[in-house]
């Protein structure tokens, strides 16, 4: 009982010190206070503005990829690639049948100008193999000490030719259709390299009767 006076008596002095401090004194308090109030309204009103701007972003997304559905058409499947895997690594085997595809079937209208041939070097060939190959190409270089243009064997740092001189010479040679470059093909297309293999592999005979349009790739 008697410490429950003391603590009586103490938080009553306390209070009133409190209430009867000077004037300057309590208005500096209620300024602090006012300032405290005021910075946690401010944070408040921040983290409104964040989650706003998150959910926006979201939404958003959401909105893009609807679009992007919807002018692609059907989702192609998804193929076990044995490279999908963290662990897992590429099929040398394939890539460098895949070279072989496009060196004898797509270099004569796409390009691949990002590419070099020393980038076959341990991914698909050996370094031998991919100088030899690099050597059959003639490319024009200079000037010399003449001023004069020339040309030489293809070497690991050239890269790969393109089949048309130009934009307009592509065009005129395709009906007007520009054939896009190889190089980044399967990042620059939805669904990436499932939308390829199902577009290179999915050719069928249109049923009789069905009249079929072809998109450009």
């Amino acid at each position: 009982m008697a410490s429950g006076r003391a603590i009586h008596h103490l938080l009553r002095r306390n209070f009133q010190s409190q209430s009867t401090a000077p004037p300057v004194l309590s208005s500096l308090v209620t300024k602090q206070d006012q300032e405290g109030a005021g910075s946690s309204g401010m944070k408040s009103l921040r983290a409104l503005a964040l989650l706003g701007a998150g959910v926006s972003g979201f939404l958003g997304f959401t909105t893009i990829a609807s679009a992007d559905e919807a002018e692609h058409g059907l989702e192609c499947p998804n193929y076990p690639w044995p490279h999908k895997g963290i662990l897992s690594s590429y099929d040398h085997a394939s890539i460098r049948r895949g070279h072989q595809v496009y060196q004898q079937v797509c270099a004569s209208c796409h390009s691949m100008s990002l590419i070099s041939y020393r980038d076959l070097v341990g991914v698909a060939y050996t370094e031998e193999e991919t100088k030899a190959m690099a050597a059959e190409i003639e490319v024009v270089d200079g000037p010399n000490d003449e001023g004069e243009m020339f040309t030489r064997p293809g070497k690991l740092s050239d890269r790969f030719q393109q089949p048309y001189a130009n934009e307009q010479a592509a065009r005129f040679a395709n009906g007007g259709a520009y054939p896009p470059d190889l190089s980044l093909i399967t990042k620059a297309r939805h669904n990436g390299q499932n939308y390829v293999f199902s577009l290179l592999t999915g050719y069928r005979d249109p049923p009789a009767g069905v009249s079929v349009t072809f998109l450009p790739l």
